[in-house]
């Protein structure tokens, strides 16, 4: 059941982190250590991993729980990043990074909204047999 409300969550809380990984090449937070991208490619395999186990509930809320995790892991070294940037406090220099990780987080709260929804309704209709 690929068209429900939550597979579009899910999918652009995936799409927030393709763009995190395409535009933050130019974030160097602990030196040679590709911390952004490593954790750009696992949001995106625990993201798709979600989307496709849409049979069981249970999971597919876990997943996206520790993709939450994770995006808020991401906005603390990416905040942690902007405050050792040297230069103004203007926002479009320093770049719009931090911004997607949270859009994640809202979509993927949203998601787990929807998945519980579904959850209850499943319950709901094994009553009633």
């Amino acid at each position: 059941m690929l068209q429900r409300i939550q597979t579009i969550w899910i999918f652009l809380a995936v799409l927030a982190a393709v763009f995190l990984f395409i535009t933050g090449e130019d974030v160097d937070v602990f030196g040679n250590i590709p911390v952004l991208d490593s954790a750009c490619i696992v949001l995106v395999l625990v993201g798709l991993l979600s989307v496709f186990s849409f049979k069981n509930r249970k999971r597919q809320i876990l997943l996206n729980t520790i993709s939450i995790i994770i995006n808020a892991l991401l906005i603390g070294v990416l905040a942690y990043w902007l405050l050792n940037l040297s230069g103004g406090i203007q926002f479009p220099e320093k770049g719009i990074e931090p911004l997607f990780p949270l859009i994640a987080i809202i979509c993927l709260f949203i998601a787990n909204t929807y998945i519980r929804k579904d959850e209850r309704l499943v319950k709901s209709v094994d009553r009633l047999r």
